[in-house]
């Protein structure tokens, strides 16, 4: 009579692998929820950081680039080639070297004495935008 001995280990070796398959796809799917989550994360930063900025551009009046101008001051960024500029770190504090960047470019209304501005927000390295949004007000005594 053969020994059953290899169809046990055989049987064991099975198991493991069956084991070995699910814990990968289990930690595969945890990580993938930590990036979304992460993503998450950033685009509600990124909304708020936005928002913030617009309703700041915004507050400052007048033309565009007075408007950024003044803006530039309050929210620790600058104005380059006629964009406002603030980089942010990855706690979403201003930084000079960032790992975010939020920019705000001139969007002609077509209407006049009406300004606009275009807000985003993006990861620095690139990548898709994170948040978007425009923001309109009334030039009094601007140039924009």
């Amino acid at each position: 009579m053969r020994s059953k001995a290899p169809l046990v280990l055989i049987e064991q070796m099975v198991m493991l692998l069956v084991f070995a398959l699910a814990a990968a796809l289990c930690l595969q799917a945890f990580v993938l929820s930590d990036q979304r989550s992460h993503r998450s994360e950033a685009r509600d930063f990124a909304a708020s950081a936005a928002q913030s900025a617009a309703e700041t551009v915004r507050s400052c009046g007048g033309g565009v680039q007075d408007a950024f101008a003044a803006a530039a001051g309050l929210l620790d960024g600058s104005v380059e080639d006629g964009v406002l500029v603030v980089e942010y770190d990855e706690d979403w504090q201003p930084a000079a070297d960032g790992v975010y960047l939020l920019t705000a470019t001139d969007a002609p209304s077509g209407q006049p004495g009406l300004a606009s501005a275009e807000v985003l927000v993006s990861e620095k390295n690139g990548g898709e935008p994170l948040f978007a949004v425009t923001v309109a007000w009334q030039e009094v005594g601007g140039n924009g």
